[in-house]
C-alpha cells in the first residue's frame, strides 16, 4: 500500500511542512523535491505520511486547519499551494478542498 503524500510549496515550506507532521495522530517524514521542480525562492517538499494514529476526519480537519494557518500567516504566506496525493494517486488541491473532501482522499 502506498502512503498518503502532500506536496507544499512556498517561501517557508520546510517550516510548514515541520508543522503539518508535528500534528498529533500523524506520523510521516519529509524531503525537499526534485530540483529541477522548484522556481526561484519557492521551495518544495514533499510530506509522506506513513501512519494516521487517530480517525480520518480528526486529521481530515487537524489538516484543512494547518493550511488555512498557513496560508492567513501575516505578511505573506508560509505557503503558496499544497497539494494531497491518497493511496490510490487521486490529487486534491487543499485551496478550496472542504474537510470531507480532505478526508475521501485519506479514506482511499
Amino acid at each position: 500500500m502506498a502512503d498518503i503524500q502532500l506536496e507544499i510549496e512556498g517561501p517557508e515550506a520546510v517550516i510548514a511542512t515541520e508543522e503539518l507532521l508535528s500534528i498529533s495522530g500523524i506520523s510521516g517524514t519529509w524531503a525537499p523535491a526534485v530540483e529541477g521542480h522548484q522556481r526561484e525562492g519557492v521551495l518544495i517538499t514533499i510530506a509522506t505520511i506513513v501512519a494516521i494514529t487517530t480517525g480520518t476526519i480528526t486529521i481530515a480537519e487537524k489538516i484543512y486547519q494547518w493550511y488555512q494557518k498557513s496560508r492567513q500567516t501575516s505578511p505573506s504566506p508560509t505557503i503558496e499551494k499544497a497539494m494531497l496525493i491518497g493511496r490510490n494517486g487521486n490529487r486534491i488541491l487543499l485551496k478550496n478542498a472542504t474537510v470531507e473532501q480532505i478526508r475521501q482522499i485519506l479514506d482511499e
